[in-house]
């Protein structure tokens, strides 16, 4: 037995900017980052405009979550051949938009962006859900680098990963097979509106 629901493409335009309903972002990225999210504010979706000729940069939500850090949700309907580029863009603007003049480079977000696609991107053998992130090791031993910050007198070490952004690509259109862990069910949902009354899935 499954229960049909409204599309999340149509949901997210409508629906989720609502706190009430944050509840229902809060379950998607919780599963795809495998740890609790808590969204505490929507920001503005749409970039600022510094100068008359720059570009603008809308998307489909931008929230902070507990931890002060920004996802950007974009939903995308059909095929762009600069979608990577326009990402990355998106990434761009909002870590530069969330650092002002006279802040310590400190203050700079680490940024999330997560694009579910209604359109084949890459070859089919590939996983679902791909996870781009930034990895930095040493070249001869292969150890990760950890950076150390002196911070008020204090030592703080950050990892690469704890700084650079990370992007999420979800092919819904690939999904095809019985859904069995908790993301598997999200992407059948984001696939067909249809959610089993035994699903595993927060919220």
């Amino acid at each position: 037995m499954e229960d049909n629901y409204i599309r999340f493409d149509w949901a997210i335009k409508r629906l989720l900017r609502q706190k009430a309903n944050f509840g229902v972002l809060e379950g998607l990225l919780t599963v795809l980052l495998d740890e609790k999210v808590e969204i505490i504010e929507l920001l503005e979706s749409e970039s600022n405009q510094q100068t008359f000729d720059d570009k603008f940069n809308r998307v489909d939500i931008k929230a902070k979550n507990s931890k002060g850090e920004i996802i950007i949700v974009e939903v995308q309907n059909t095929r762009e051949l600069t979608f990577l580029e326009r990402i990355l863009y998106g990434v761009a603007k909002a870590i530069t938009e969330h650092i002002s003049l006279g802040d310590s480079y400190y203050e700079v977000k680490k940024i999330y962006s997560v694009n579910i696609l209604y359109f084949d991107i890459g070859r089919k053998q590939i996983s679902l859900s791909c996870q781009m992130t930034f990895k930095f090791s040493v070249t001869i031993t292969g150890d990760r680098l950890e950076v150390s910050v002196k911070e008020k007198d204090a030592l703080v070490h950050k990892l690469p990963s704890e700084i650079f952004p990370e992007y999420f690509l979800i092919r819904v259109n690939e999904f095809n097979q019985v859904a069995v862990t908790p993301l598997e069910e999200w992407i059948e949902y984001l696939k067909d509106g249809t959610i089993r009354p035994d699903t595993a899935a927060p919220v």
